[in-house]
């Protein structure tokens, strides 16, 4: 044979020698399979969540004020204080309540005396008595004007409001006039948090949906509440919605004015999702490899979803049940055959025995 291949031209003699090692390399050993993890895509529900930033306020606000000209006789209680309906917050001098009551006091006495003196000119026929009815009303009218300037839950009688207005020993005077703001008063046991969303997901908010926020000053915290409005404008300057959520705030952690990161989630759907080690990203692309039914793998272009807690979804490329590598990918490539890590391990345990017997 050799004289003959020296009869060949040079190339066609490469291309036999050539064939001839081919046919040998068939009758080597395969590669090993590489041990990889492998597990199957699954459909599992998912809830979208847009993330926005928000700012707390009380579930109720309101400012105490002076509705007349008075000198404060005691003040009830310590800035941060918690109150309950009823309590008393200030003591006042009374001194404008005691004049007007003595105003009113003497608009009665006087009525009161020229309808007696009335009734007896009526009684003599000096008088008719349109008249002595008349002056009847007046002095009712007086009446029902002293029982509307007693303040509820006030002393009804001038002793008892000129012993409230007796100042402690040393205590500074305080003079209050119409409109000073006394106290402000907030009702945190729940919180509304106001926050803007984007008008490109007006479509996927709604009253009712559940609300996920976190405050810096409480890192390990959760507070969950629900949207309950939803503006009726878009601010045509930031092209932005302000939504506002209820949270419950039971312990006071939360007080207005603070900000806080927060999440609104969807209704529940279904989605395909993998781990997210399973996928090799390259630039704007990316892929996982499939396992076929010989134990051999086939590189699938997959196109992803949004991420959440070490899964991804996959929004094509991939089938419910199909098995994939994740653990090992480094060392594979097209048609490559693969298998299982515990099967390897089974599998060594048992050669393993047998060497030992």
């Amino acid at each position: 044979m050799t004289s003959s291949l020296k009869k060949l031209p040079p190339l066609l003699a490469l291309a036999l020698l050539l064939s001839a090692c081919g046919d040998d390399a068939s009758d080597r050993p395969q590669a090993p399979a590489a041990t990889v993890t492998t597990t199957q895509a699954a459909i599992k529900p998912r809830s979208d969540a847009i993330e926005a930033l928000g700012t707390t306020r009380a579930n109720e606000s309101v400012l105490v004020t002076a509705k007349v000209t008075e000198t404060v006789v005691r003040v009830n209680f310590e800035d941060g204080d918690l109150v309950e309906a009823g309590d008393v917050l200030v003591d006042l001098s009374g001194r404008a309540e005691l004049a007007g009551l003595d105003e009113v006091a003497a608009s009665y006495r006087e009525a009161q005396q020229q309808y007696e003196r009335l009734r007896e000119l009526n009684a003599q026929k000096l008088i008719p008595t349109s008249q002595l009815d008349a002056q009847r009303g007046a002095m009712d009218s007086a009446r029902a004007t002293g029982r509307g300037a007693r303040t509820p839950g006030r002393p009804r009688d001038h002793g008892a409001l000129r012993r409230r207005a007796r100042f402690p020993p040393g205590q500074p005077r305080h003079l209050v006039t119409p409109g000073t703001t006394i106290a402000s008063l907030d009702d945190i046991s729940v919180m509304k948090l106001d926050f803007t969303v984007p008008e490109a997901f007006l479509s996927a908010l709604a009253p009712g949906q559940a609300v996920s926020a976190r405050s810096a000053a409480w890192p390990d915290r959760e507070f969950t509440g629900t949207v309950s409005t939803i503006d009726s404008r878009v601010d045509p300057v930031t092209r932005a919605v302000t939504v506002r959520a209820e949270i419950p705030n039971p312990e006071r952690e939360l007080r207005p004015g603070m900000l806080l990161t927060l999440q609104v989630f969807q209704p529940e759907r279904q989605a395909l999702v993998v781990p997210e080690i399973s996928v090799i990203q390259v630039a704007q692309d990316a892929h996982v490899f499939r396992v076929k039914a010989d134990d051999t793998v086939e590189q699938v272009d997959v196109k992803l979803g949004q991420r959440r807690q070490g899964e991804v979804e996959v929004l094509d490329g991939l089938a419910a049940g199909d098995r994939i590598v994740v653990d090992g990918t480094v060392k594979l490539r097209e048609g490559a055959r693969v298998v299982e890590a515990t099967a390897a391990g089974e599998a060594a345990a048992v050669v393993a025995d047998r060497k030992g017997a």
